[in-house]
Protein backbone atom coordinates (compact mmCIF):
# COMPACT_ATOMS: atom_id res chain seq x y z
CA UNK A 1 0.00 0.00 0.00
CA UNK A 2 1.45 2.88 -1.22
CA UNK A 3 2.15 6.44 1.85
CA UNK A 4 -0.65 8.25 -0.58
CA UNK A 5 -3.37 5.64 -0.55
CA UNK A 6 -2.56 5.06 3.94
CA UNK A 7 -3.03 9.14 4.09
CA UNK A 8 -6.34 9.23 1.94
CA UNK A 9 -7.30 5.82 3.88
CA UNK A 10 -6.44 7.52 6.95
CA UNK A 11 -8.38 10.47 6.59
CA UNK A 12 -11.57 9.12 5.31
CA UNK A 13 -12.12 7.21 8.85
CA UNK A 14 -11.04 10.32 10.70
CA UNK A 15 -14.69 12.10 12.26
CA UNK A 16 -16.58 14.57 10.47
CA UNK A 17 -15.55 17.96 11.23
CA UNK A 18 -18.25 19.48 13.19
CA UNK A 19 -20.57 22.16 13.03
CA UNK A 20 -20.29 25.40 14.23
CA UNK A 21 -23.74 26.26 16.33
CA UNK A 22 -24.57 29.75 17.78
CA UNK A 23 -27.46 29.68 20.09
CA UNK A 24 -30.58 32.55 20.55
CA UNK A 25 -28.95 34.86 18.20
CA UNK A 26 -31.06 38.08 18.01
CA UNK A 27 -32.71 38.38 14.50
CA UNK A 28 -34.22 42.28 14.94
CA UNK A 29 -37.84 42.58 12.85
CA UNK A 30 -39.01 45.49 11.22
CA UNK A 31 -41.72 46.66 14.13
CA UNK A 32 -38.47 46.15 16.95
CA UNK A 33 -39.82 42.61 18.47
CA UNK A 34 -36.44 40.42 18.66
CA UNK A 35 -37.26 36.53 17.17
CA UNK A 36 -34.09 34.22 18.16
CA UNK A 37 -32.44 31.85 16.04
CA UNK A 38 -29.63 29.19 15.89
CA UNK A 39 -26.81 29.44 13.76
CA UNK A 40 -25.25 26.32 12.22
CA UNK A 41 -22.05 26.94 10.43
CA UNK A 42 -19.94 24.57 8.08
CA UNK A 43 -16.50 23.95 10.19
CA UNK A 44 -14.44 25.50 6.96
CA UNK A 45 -14.10 29.30 6.51
CA UNK A 46 -15.68 30.21 3.18
CA UNK A 47 -18.69 31.95 1.36
CA UNK A 48 -22.36 30.13 1.55
CA UNK A 49 -25.80 29.78 0.80
CA UNK A 50 -27.87 30.16 3.78
CA UNK A 51 -30.80 27.77 4.77
CA UNK A 52 -33.95 29.59 6.75
CA UNK A 53 -36.37 27.43 8.74
CA UNK A 54 -38.48 28.65 11.18
CA UNK A 55 -40.94 27.40 13.39
CA UNK A 56 -43.51 27.57 16.22
CA UNK A 57 -42.66 24.09 17.39
CA UNK A 58 -39.29 25.29 19.45
CA UNK A 59 -35.63 25.25 17.71
CA UNK A 60 -34.26 21.83 19.94
CA UNK A 61 -31.79 20.42 19.35
CA UNK A 62 -32.11 18.91 15.66
CA UNK A 63 -28.92 17.47 13.40
CA UNK A 64 -28.21 19.99 11.06
CA UNK A 65 -24.63 18.24 10.34
CA UNK A 66 -25.94 17.36 6.50
CA UNK A 67 -26.90 20.71 5.35
CA UNK A 68 -23.47 22.15 6.82
CA UNK A 69 -21.37 19.51 5.38
CA UNK A 70 -23.17 20.25 2.04
CA UNK A 71 -22.03 23.78 2.37
CA UNK A 72 -24.73 25.53 3.88
CA UNK A 73 -25.12 27.94 6.96
CA UNK A 74 -28.65 27.24 8.77
CA UNK A 75 -30.65 29.65 10.65
CA UNK A 76 -33.45 27.88 12.64
CA UNK A 77 -35.69 30.38 14.38
CA UNK A 78 -38.23 30.44 16.69
CA UNK A 79 -41.42 32.25 15.21
CA UNK A 80 -42.86 35.45 17.04
CA UNK A 81 -44.38 34.72 20.45
CA UNK A 82 -42.89 31.37 20.59
CA UNK A 83 -40.02 29.82 22.92
CA UNK A 84 -37.27 32.01 22.82
CA UNK A 85 -38.75 35.27 20.24
CA UNK A 86 -40.70 38.24 21.70
CA UNK A 87 -44.00 39.45 20.75
CA UNK A 88 -47.09 37.51 20.98
CA UNK A 89 -47.97 34.46 18.81
CA UNK A 90 -50.25 34.69 15.84
CA UNK A 91 -51.81 30.98 14.68
CA UNK A 92 -53.24 29.94 11.47
CA UNK A 93 -56.89 31.44 12.25
CA UNK A 94 -55.59 34.53 11.78
CA UNK A 95 -56.32 36.69 8.75
CA UNK A 96 -53.32 39.56 10.04
CA UNK A 97 -50.54 38.21 11.45
CA UNK A 98 -46.55 38.96 11.20
CA UNK A 99 -45.80 35.86 9.69
CA UNK A 100 -44.76 37.10 5.98
CA UNK A 101 -42.76 40.31 7.30
CA UNK A 102 -40.98 38.37 9.87
CA UNK A 103 -40.01 35.89 7.10
CA UNK A 104 -39.16 38.59 5.12
CA UNK A 105 -36.79 40.55 7.95
CA UNK A 106 -35.49 37.26 8.81
CA UNK A 107 -34.26 35.84 4.84
CA UNK A 108 -32.65 39.19 4.12
CA UNK A 109 -31.11 39.39 7.28
CA UNK A 110 -29.46 35.51 6.85
CA UNK A 111 -28.62 36.58 3.37
CA UNK A 112 -26.36 39.37 5.24
CA UNK A 113 -24.98 37.26 7.89
CA UNK A 114 -20.81 37.03 7.87
CA UNK A 115 -19.85 34.04 5.71
CA UNK A 116 -23.34 33.90 3.50
CA UNK A 117 -22.58 34.96 0.08
CA UNK A 118 -26.17 36.25 -0.60
CA UNK A 119 -28.02 33.86 -1.66
CA UNK A 120 -30.52 32.34 0.81
CA UNK A 121 -33.45 28.66 0.24
CA UNK A 122 -35.99 27.76 2.93
CA UNK A 123 -37.04 24.84 4.26
CA UNK A 124 -39.61 22.21 6.62
CA UNK A 125 -42.82 21.06 6.72
CA UNK A 126 -45.76 21.43 8.20
CA UNK A 127 -46.55 24.77 9.84
CA UNK A 128 -42.85 25.80 9.02
CA UNK A 129 -44.11 24.81 5.43
CA UNK A 130 -47.16 27.08 5.77
CA UNK A 131 -44.60 29.60 7.09
CA UNK A 132 -42.49 29.64 3.69
CA UNK A 133 -45.64 30.43 1.90
CA UNK A 134 -46.24 33.23 4.43
CA UNK A 135 -43.58 35.23 3.10
CA UNK A 136 -43.04 33.84 0.06
CA UNK A 137 -46.00 36.27 -1.77
CA UNK A 138 -43.61 39.40 -0.41
CA UNK A 139 -40.61 38.31 -2.51
CA UNK A 140 -37.35 38.58 -0.59
CA UNK A 141 -35.02 39.68 -3.09
CA UNK A 142 -32.32 37.22 -1.34
CA UNK A 143 -34.53 34.30 -1.59
CA UNK A 144 -33.72 32.31 -4.18
CA UNK A 145 -35.93 28.72 -3.64
CA UNK A 146 -38.13 27.09 -1.09
CA UNK A 147 -38.58 23.27 0.29
CA UNK A 148 -42.03 24.03 1.71
CA UNK A 149 -43.08 20.16 2.18
CA UNK A 150 -46.53 19.23 3.36
CA UNK A 151 -49.04 22.18 3.82
CA UNK A 152 -52.80 22.09 2.85
CA UNK A 153 -53.91 24.56 0.24
CA UNK A 154 -56.40 26.51 2.78
CA UNK A 155 -57.17 26.13 6.33
CA UNK A 156 -60.40 24.64 5.13
CA UNK A 157 -59.03 22.27 3.16
CA UNK A 158 -56.87 21.42 6.57
CA UNK A 159 -59.71 21.17 8.70
CA UNK A 160 -62.90 19.84 6.54
CA UNK A 161 -66.64 20.65 6.73
CA UNK A 162 -67.13 23.58 8.21
CA UNK A 163 -65.60 22.76 11.75
CA UNK A 164 -62.31 22.10 13.25
CA UNK A 165 -60.98 18.44 12.89
CA UNK A 166 -61.09 17.73 17.18
CA UNK A 167 -58.85 14.57 16.77
CA UNK A 168 -55.86 16.45 15.51
CA UNK A 169 -57.08 20.54 16.64
CA UNK A 170 -57.78 19.90 20.66
CA UNK A 171 -54.40 17.65 21.02
CA UNK A 172 -52.45 19.99 18.49
CA UNK A 173 -53.22 22.92 20.90
CA UNK A 174 -54.04 21.82 24.16
CA UNK A 175 -50.51 19.56 24.25
CA UNK A 176 -48.40 20.81 21.69
CA UNK A 177 -48.93 25.11 21.79
CA UNK A 178 -50.86 26.23 24.79
CA UNK A 179 -48.13 25.32 27.53
CA UNK A 180 -46.03 27.74 25.82
CA UNK A 181 -48.54 30.26 25.61
CA UNK A 182 -49.61 30.09 29.48
CA UNK A 183 -45.53 29.89 30.39
CA UNK A 184 -45.61 33.24 28.95
CA UNK A 185 -48.43 34.96 29.54
CA UNK A 186 -48.22 33.44 33.42
CA UNK A 187 -51.80 31.98 32.76
CA UNK A 188 -52.84 28.96 35.20
CA UNK A 189 -52.41 25.60 34.20
CA UNK A 190 -49.33 22.93 33.11
CA UNK A 191 -47.00 25.05 31.38
CA UNK A 192 -44.45 22.23 29.73
CA UNK A 193 -45.73 19.63 26.78
CA UNK A 194 -44.45 16.78 28.68
CA UNK A 195 -47.55 17.69 31.55
CA UNK A 196 -49.87 18.50 28.91
CA UNK A 197 -49.52 15.18 27.20
CA UNK A 198 -49.76 13.24 30.45
CA UNK A 199 -53.01 14.83 31.47
CA UNK A 200 -54.15 14.44 27.55
CA UNK A 201 -53.67 10.33 28.12
CA UNK A 202 -54.68 10.59 31.58
CA UNK A 203 -58.58 11.09 30.57
CA UNK A 204 -58.46 14.78 29.70
CA UNK A 205 -58.13 14.08 26.04
CA UNK A 206 -61.54 11.76 26.00
CA UNK A 207 -63.25 14.41 27.86
CA UNK A 208 -62.00 17.40 25.83
CA UNK A 209 -62.43 15.15 22.14
CA UNK A 210 -66.47 15.10 23.56
CA UNK A 211 -66.78 18.13 24.47
CA UNK A 212 -69.74 20.35 22.85
CA UNK A 213 -70.10 22.70 21.04
CA UNK A 214 -67.00 23.55 20.12
CA UNK A 215 -67.66 27.60 20.55
CA UNK A 216 -67.91 26.70 24.63
CA UNK A 217 -64.42 24.89 24.93
CA UNK A 218 -62.20 26.01 27.95
CA UNK A 219 -59.78 28.74 27.16
CA UNK A 220 -57.15 26.91 28.46
CA UNK A 221 -57.46 24.72 25.23
CA UNK A 222 -56.57 27.42 22.94
CA UNK A 223 -55.14 30.03 25.55
CA UNK A 224 -54.89 33.63 23.79
CA UNK A 225 -55.78 32.36 20.65
CA UNK A 226 -59.27 31.30 21.92
CA UNK A 227 -61.05 34.77 20.09
CA UNK A 228 -59.45 33.37 16.69
CA UNK A 229 -60.45 29.88 16.74
CA UNK A 230 -64.21 31.13 17.54
CA UNK A 231 -64.03 33.78 14.93
CA UNK A 232 -63.12 30.92 12.44
CA UNK A 233 -66.19 28.63 13.73
CA UNK A 234 -68.59 31.34 13.53
CA UNK A 235 -67.37 31.75 9.55
CA UNK A 236 -65.83 28.54 8.30
CA UNK A 237 -66.23 29.44 4.75
CA UNK A 238 -63.49 31.90 5.18
CA UNK A 239 -59.54 31.21 4.50
CA UNK A 240 -56.98 33.51 6.05
CA UNK A 241 -54.44 31.65 3.96
CA UNK A 242 -55.03 32.14 0.43
CA UNK A 243 -52.20 30.42 -0.94
CA UNK A 244 -53.35 29.40 -4.19
CA UNK A 245 -54.75 32.72 -4.88
CA UNK A 246 -51.19 34.41 -3.71
CA UNK A 247 -49.64 32.28 -6.46
CA UNK A 248 -49.21 34.31 -9.27
CA UNK A 249 -47.08 36.96 -6.66
CA UNK A 250 -44.26 33.99 -6.18
CA UNK A 251 -40.99 34.60 -8.07
CA UNK A 252 -39.34 31.53 -6.74
CA UNK A 253 -39.82 27.44 -7.37
CA UNK A 254 -40.67 25.04 -4.45
CA UNK A 255 -39.85 21.39 -3.77
CA UNK A 256 -42.68 19.15 -2.25
CA UNK A 257 -42.39 16.09 -0.50
CA UNK A 258 -45.92 14.56 0.67
CA UNK A 259 -47.71 11.06 1.35
CA UNK A 260 -50.76 9.66 -0.03
CA UNK A 261 -52.05 9.19 3.41
CA UNK A 262 -50.64 12.66 4.74
CA UNK A 263 -53.94 14.97 5.70
CA UNK A 264 -51.84 17.96 4.45
CA UNK A 265 -51.38 16.28 0.85
CA UNK A 266 -53.65 19.14 -0.10
CA UNK A 267 -50.24 21.35 -1.35
CA UNK A 268 -50.92 19.42 -4.13
CA UNK A 269 -52.97 22.47 -5.21
CA UNK A 270 -49.92 25.02 -4.40
CA UNK A 271 -47.72 22.79 -6.86
CA UNK A 272 -50.61 22.87 -9.59
CA UNK A 273 -51.35 26.87 -9.26
CA UNK A 274 -47.74 27.86 -8.99
CA UNK A 275 -46.96 25.79 -12.56
CA UNK A 276 -49.45 27.40 -14.37
CA UNK A 277 -49.54 31.11 -12.69
CA UNK A 278 -46.34 31.24 -11.15
CA UNK A 279 -45.14 34.71 -11.62
CA UNK A 280 -41.21 33.92 -13.02
CA UNK A 281 -40.54 30.88 -15.53
CA UNK A 282 -38.14 29.59 -12.82
CA UNK A 283 -41.02 29.46 -10.36
CA UNK A 284 -43.11 28.03 -13.10
CA UNK A 285 -40.93 25.18 -14.28
CA UNK A 286 -38.83 24.63 -11.23
CA UNK A 287 -41.82 23.39 -9.29
CA UNK A 288 -41.38 19.80 -7.91
CA UNK A 289 -43.46 17.33 -6.46
CA UNK A 290 -42.80 14.14 -4.77
CA UNK A 291 -45.56 11.80 -3.29
CA UNK A 292 -44.85 8.34 -1.93
CA UNK A 293 -46.70 6.29 0.57
CA UNK A 294 -46.51 7.95 3.88
CA UNK A 295 -48.22 9.72 6.66
CA UNK A 296 -47.37 13.39 7.36
CA UNK A 297 -44.59 12.11 9.99
CA UNK A 298 -42.31 9.42 8.15
CA UNK A 299 -41.51 11.13 5.04
CA UNK A 300 -38.81 8.74 3.01
CA UNK A 301 -39.63 5.44 5.06
CA UNK A 302 -40.62 2.15 3.65
CA UNK A 303 -42.86 1.24 6.36
CA UNK A 304 -45.72 3.14 7.00
CA UNK A 305 -47.63 1.58 10.18
CA UNK A 306 -47.85 -1.57 9.57
CA UNK A 307 -47.46 -1.64 5.80
CA UNK A 308 -44.08 -2.21 3.95
CA UNK A 309 -44.08 -0.96 0.80
CA UNK A 310 -40.43 -2.08 0.22
CA UNK A 311 -36.94 -0.81 0.09
CA UNK A 312 -38.30 0.96 -3.13
CA UNK A 313 -40.44 3.43 -1.01
CA UNK A 314 -37.49 4.82 0.82
CA UNK A 315 -36.24 8.26 0.12
CA UNK A 316 -33.57 10.47 1.84
CA UNK A 317 -35.26 13.48 2.31
CA UNK A 318 -32.41 15.32 3.22
CA UNK A 319 -30.07 14.82 0.57
CA UNK A 320 -32.77 15.47 -1.94
CA UNK A 321 -33.51 19.10 -0.52
CA UNK A 322 -29.84 19.22 -0.89
CA UNK A 323 -29.56 18.26 -4.37
CA UNK A 324 -32.39 20.74 -5.06
CA UNK A 325 -30.44 23.31 -3.01
CA UNK A 326 -27.50 22.30 -4.97
CA UNK A 327 -28.92 23.14 -8.48
CA UNK A 328 -31.02 26.59 -7.13
CA UNK A 329 -28.17 28.31 -4.57
CA UNK A 330 -25.05 27.05 -5.78
CA UNK A 331 -25.68 26.74 -9.83
CA UNK A 332 -24.70 23.00 -9.73
CA UNK A 333 -25.14 20.85 -12.81
CA UNK A 334 -26.65 17.96 -10.95
CA UNK A 335 -29.80 17.57 -13.33
CA UNK A 336 -32.52 18.69 -11.57
CA UNK A 337 -33.62 21.12 -14.10
CA UNK A 338 -34.35 17.93 -16.07
CA UNK A 339 -35.97 16.25 -13.61
CA UNK A 340 -40.16 15.51 -14.24
CA UNK A 341 -42.03 18.02 -11.99
CA UNK A 342 -43.79 15.10 -10.36
CA UNK A 343 -42.78 11.75 -9.20
CA UNK A 344 -45.23 9.18 -7.81
CA UNK A 345 -44.88 6.12 -5.70
CA UNK A 346 -47.46 3.84 -7.29
CA UNK A 347 -48.72 1.64 -4.51
CA UNK A 348 -49.30 -1.81 -5.40
CA UNK A 349 -46.56 -2.16 -8.19
CA UNK A 350 -44.63 -0.46 -5.17
CA UNK A 351 -42.26 1.40 -8.10
CA UNK A 352 -41.77 4.93 -8.58
CA UNK A 353 -42.73 6.53 -11.73
CA UNK A 354 -42.15 9.91 -13.11
CA UNK A 355 -45.22 12.26 -14.19
CA UNK A 356 -45.31 15.18 -16.71
CA UNK A 357 -48.63 16.47 -14.44
CA UNK A 358 -50.68 15.54 -11.65
CA UNK A 359 -53.36 14.40 -11.62
CA UNK A 360 -52.06 12.31 -14.90
CA UNK A 361 -54.05 13.58 -18.13
CA UNK A 362 -53.86 10.02 -19.86
CA UNK A 363 -55.92 8.60 -16.41
CA UNK A 364 -59.06 7.40 -18.45
CA UNK A 365 -62.67 7.29 -16.41
CA UNK A 366 -63.74 3.48 -15.07
CA UNK A 367 -67.05 3.65 -13.40
CA UNK A 368 -67.98 0.90 -10.88
CA UNK A 369 -71.41 0.70 -9.72
CA UNK A 370 -73.10 0.45 -6.37
CA UNK A 371 -75.38 -3.00 -5.94
CA UNK A 372 -76.74 -5.28 -3.01
CA UNK A 373 -79.84 -7.03 -2.41
CA UNK A 374 -80.49 -4.66 0.52
CA UNK A 375 -77.97 -6.30 2.75
CA UNK A 376 -74.69 -4.31 2.27
CA UNK A 377 -74.18 -3.97 5.83
CA UNK A 378 -70.35 -5.29 6.78
CA UNK A 379 -68.06 -7.08 4.59
CA UNK A 380 -70.10 -10.21 5.05
CA UNK A 381 -72.94 -9.14 3.19
CA UNK A 382 -74.23 -8.65 -0.37
CA UNK A 383 -72.78 -5.64 -1.21
CA UNK A 384 -71.22 -5.37 -5.17
CA UNK A 385 -69.47 -3.33 -6.95
CA UNK A 386 -70.21 -4.59 -11.04
CA UNK A 387 -69.35 -3.08 -14.17
CA UNK A 388 -72.78 -2.84 -15.42
CA UNK A 389 -75.54 -0.29 -13.52
CA UNK A 390 -78.26 -2.76 -11.48
CA UNK A 391 -81.77 -2.34 -11.14
CA UNK A 392 -83.52 -0.16 -8.31
CA UNK A 393 -82.60 -1.08 -4.95
CA UNK A 394 -81.16 0.50 -1.61
CA UNK A 395 -79.33 -0.26 1.47
CA UNK A 396 -79.78 1.19 4.55
CA UNK A 397 -78.31 2.03 7.81
CA UNK A 398 -78.37 3.71 11.39
CA UNK A 399 -75.99 6.87 12.15
CA UNK A 400 -75.64 7.51 15.88
CA UNK A 401 -73.08 10.40 16.98
CA UNK A 402 -72.94 8.38 20.45
CA UNK A 403 -71.49 5.78 18.69
CA UNK A 404 -69.68 7.34 15.95
CA UNK A 405 -67.25 4.71 13.84
CA UNK A 406 -64.13 5.34 15.22
CA UNK A 407 -61.14 6.51 13.53
CA UNK A 408 -58.17 4.29 12.41
CA UNK A 409 -54.94 5.99 13.17
CA UNK A 410 -51.72 6.18 14.71
CA UNK A 411 -51.15 7.17 18.34
CA UNK A 412 -49.64 10.11 17.07
CA UNK A 413 -52.88 11.17 15.68
CA UNK A 414 -51.96 10.39 12.26
CA UNK A 415 -53.76 8.49 9.25
CA UNK A 416 -52.23 5.66 8.00
CA UNK A 417 -53.08 2.98 5.47
CA UNK A 418 -55.16 0.65 7.85
CA UNK A 419 -56.58 -2.85 7.83
CA UNK A 420 -60.11 -1.95 8.32
CA UNK A 421 -60.47 -5.10 9.85
CA UNK A 422 -61.61 -4.11 13.37
CA UNK A 423 -64.51 -2.24 11.78
CA UNK A 424 -65.62 -5.42 10.27
CA UNK A 425 -68.68 -6.15 12.80
CA UNK A 426 -70.35 -2.36 12.71
CA UNK A 427 -74.28 -2.32 10.66
CA UNK A 428 -73.43 1.45 10.39
CA UNK A 429 -70.87 0.87 7.24
CA UNK A 430 -71.83 -0.48 4.19
CA UNK A 431 -69.57 -2.18 2.19
CA UNK A 432 -69.31 -2.56 -1.98
CA UNK A 433 -66.71 -5.03 -3.21
CA UNK A 434 -65.46 -6.64 -7.33
CA UNK A 435 -64.48 -10.08 -7.55
CA UNK A 436 -61.28 -11.01 -7.39
CA UNK A 437 -59.34 -9.20 -10.44
CA UNK A 438 -57.90 -11.03 -13.31
CA UNK A 439 -55.84 -7.96 -14.36
CA UNK A 440 -54.01 -5.72 -12.57
CA UNK A 441 -55.73 -1.84 -12.49
CA UNK A 442 -53.94 1.21 -11.93
CA UNK A 443 -55.88 3.63 -9.84
CA UNK A 444 -53.55 7.01 -10.19
CA UNK A 445 -55.47 10.56 -9.75
CA UNK A 446 -58.54 11.51 -7.90
CA UNK A 447 -61.37 8.77 -7.26
CA UNK A 448 -64.62 10.32 -7.21
CA UNK A 449 -68.13 8.94 -5.64
CA UNK A 450 -71.35 9.64 -7.04
CA UNK A 451 -73.60 8.84 -4.17
CA UNK A 452 -77.44 8.98 -4.03
CA UNK A 453 -78.84 9.36 -0.87
CA UNK A 454 -81.39 10.33 1.77
CA UNK A 455 -81.43 11.09 5.82
CA UNK A 456 -84.50 10.78 8.22
CA UNK A 457 -82.13 14.42 9.28
CA UNK A 458 -81.78 17.78 7.71
CA UNK A 459 -78.20 17.20 8.06
CA UNK A 460 -75.99 14.64 8.04
CA UNK A 461 -72.90 13.40 6.94
CA UNK A 462 -71.41 10.58 4.10
CA UNK A 463 -67.46 9.20 4.55
CA UNK A 464 -66.21 6.48 1.54
CA UNK A 465 -63.00 4.96 1.56
CA UNK A 466 -61.57 3.35 -1.55
CA UNK A 467 -59.95 -0.29 -0.02
CA UNK A 468 -57.54 -2.57 -1.79
CA UNK A 469 -58.42 -5.98 -0.48
CA UNK A 470 -56.23 -8.63 -0.94
CA UNK A 471 -56.20 -12.39 -0.97
CA UNK A 472 -55.81 -12.84 2.79
CA UNK A 473 -58.62 -11.25 3.19
CA UNK A 474 -56.45 -8.09 5.17
CA UNK A 475 -58.18 -4.42 3.87
CA UNK A 476 -55.92 -1.45 3.27
CA UNK A 477 -57.84 2.10 2.56
CA UNK A 478 -55.92 4.09 0.16
CA UNK A 479 -58.04 6.79 -0.16
CA UNK A 480 -61.33 8.58 1.35
CA UNK A 481 -63.44 11.50 0.66
CA UNK A 482 -66.58 12.95 2.93
CA UNK A 483 -69.45 15.42 2.74
CA UNK A 484 -71.41 17.48 4.63
CA UNK A 485 -74.89 17.80 3.20
CA UNK A 486 -75.50 21.41 4.23
CA UNK A 487 -72.34 21.94 2.28
CA UNK A 488 -72.51 19.84 -0.89
CA UNK A 489 -72.63 23.00 -2.71
CA UNK A 490 -70.24 24.80 -1.24
CA UNK A 491 -69.14 25.75 2.06
CA UNK A 492 -70.21 29.33 1.65
CA UNK A 493 -73.51 27.89 0.34
CA UNK A 494 -74.91 26.26 3.32
CA UNK A 495 -78.10 24.54 2.78
CA UNK A 496 -80.33 21.77 4.79
CA UNK A 497 -81.54 18.74 3.45
CA UNK A 498 -85.25 17.92 3.22
CA UNK A 499 -86.00 14.53 5.56
CA UNK A 500 -86.38 11.92 3.47
CA UNK A 501 -85.41 13.22 0.18
CA UNK A 502 -82.93 11.57 -2.71
CA UNK A 503 -79.85 14.15 -2.61
CA UNK A 504 -76.77 13.57 -5.34
CA UNK A 505 -74.09 13.72 -3.65
CA UNK A 506 -70.22 13.95 -5.38
CA UNK A 507 -67.37 13.37 -3.56
CA UNK A 508 -64.07 13.88 -4.86
CA UNK A 509 -61.51 11.22 -3.11
CA UNK A 510 -57.79 12.10 -1.66
CA UNK A 511 -55.24 11.45 -4.30
CA UNK A 512 -53.92 8.24 -4.70
CA UNK A 513 -51.64 6.28 -6.57
CA UNK A 514 -52.66 2.37 -6.48
CA UNK A 515 -52.09 -0.78 -8.26
CA UNK A 516 -55.06 -3.60 -7.40
CA UNK A 517 -52.96 -6.54 -8.15
CA UNK A 518 -54.44 -9.97 -9.46
CA UNK A 519 -56.95 -11.90 -6.72
CA UNK A 520 -57.20 -8.28 -4.84
CA UNK A 521 -60.88 -6.79 -4.86
CA UNK A 522 -61.94 -3.25 -4.96
CA UNK A 523 -63.65 -2.36 -1.85
CA UNK A 524 -65.90 0.66 -1.55
CA UNK A 525 -67.14 1.58 2.29
CA UNK A 526 -69.85 4.28 3.04
CA UNK A 527 -70.82 5.69 6.44
CA UNK A 528 -71.50 8.34 8.04
CA UNK A 529 -69.00 9.23 10.68
CA UNK A 530 -65.05 8.89 10.85
CA UNK A 531 -64.12 10.68 14.68
CA UNK A 532 -62.61 11.83 16.29
CA UNK A 533 -60.74 12.52 12.74
CA UNK A 534 -63.47 14.46 11.94
CA UNK A 535 -66.15 16.12 14.12
CA UNK A 536 -69.53 14.44 14.46
CA UNK A 537 -72.20 15.53 12.82
CA UNK A 538 -74.97 16.34 15.14
CA UNK A 539 -77.87 15.38 12.56
CA UNK A 540 -79.37 18.39 13.22
CA UNK A 541 -80.21 22.00 11.18
CA UNK A 542 -78.22 24.02 14.33
CA UNK A 543 -75.24 25.61 13.84
CA UNK A 544 -72.70 23.13 15.06
CA UNK A 545 -70.31 24.52 15.95
CA UNK A 546 -72.50 26.39 18.62
CA UNK A 547 -75.51 23.29 19.38
CA UNK A 548 -74.65 20.63 21.32
CA UNK A 549 -78.30 18.14 20.65
CA UNK A 550 -77.42 15.39 19.01
CA UNK A 551 -79.86 12.92 17.28
CA UNK A 552 -79.38 9.73 15.40
CA UNK A 553 -80.31 9.47 11.90
CA UNK A 554 -81.29 6.64 9.19
CA UNK A 555 -79.65 6.91 6.05
CA UNK A 556 -80.82 5.15 2.65
CA UNK A 557 -78.06 4.81 -0.27
CA UNK A 558 -79.88 4.28 -3.36
CA UNK A 559 -77.89 2.30 -6.62
CA UNK A 560 -79.50 0.87 -9.88
CA UNK A 561 -81.73 3.02 -12.62
CA UNK A 562 -81.79 6.94 -12.18
CA UNK A 563 -80.03 6.73 -8.90
CA UNK A 564 -76.98 5.18 -9.64
CA UNK A 565 -74.39 5.10 -7.14
CA UNK A 566 -70.77 4.57 -8.10
CA UNK A 567 -67.53 4.94 -7.75
CA UNK A 568 -65.75 6.75 -11.22
CA UNK A 569 -61.92 5.32 -11.29
CA UNK A 570 -58.92 7.20 -12.75
CA UNK A 571 -57.07 4.38 -14.33
CA UNK A 572 -54.01 4.31 -15.76
CA UNK A 573 -54.52 1.45 -18.79
CA UNK A 574 -50.84 -0.91 -19.61
CA UNK A 575 -49.56 -0.63 -22.98
CA UNK A 576 -51.22 -3.03 -25.60
CA UNK A 577 -54.18 -3.86 -23.06
CA UNK A 578 -57.19 -2.29 -21.33
CA UNK A 579 -58.00 -1.86 -17.99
Amino acid sequence: MTSRLLFFLLLAALPAAATQIERDVAVPMRDGVVLRADIYRPEAQGSYPALVLRTPYGKGQPKMDAYTKAGYIVVRQDARGRYASEGKWESFYRFDTHDAEDGYDTVEWAARLPGCNGKVGTFGISYNAFLQWRLAALRPPSLVCMAAESIPASLTALEGPGTIRPGRRLNWFYAGMSPDMRLRSGADGVKSKAEASKLWKDGEGDRLLHFLPWLNLPKNVFEDEKDAVDAWLRAPHLDPWQFVEKCPEVSVPNLDIVGWFDHCNDGIEIHRAMRRVGRTEAARDGQRLIIGPWSHTGHGKSKVGDVDFGKSASLDVVQTEIRYFDYWLKGKANGVNQDAPVRIFVMGANQWRDEQEWPPTRATPHTLYLHSGGKANTPAGDGALTSDSPTPAQDSYTYDPNNPVPTLWSPQLFTLPADQAPLAKRRDILVYQTEPLTAPLEVTGYPEVILHAASSAPDTDFFVKLIDVAPDGSNRDIASGMVRARYRDGLDKPNPITPGVVVEYRLQLRPTSNEFQVGHRIRVDITSSDFPNYDRNHNTAADQNADAELKTAKQTIHHGGETASRLILPVISKKGGQP
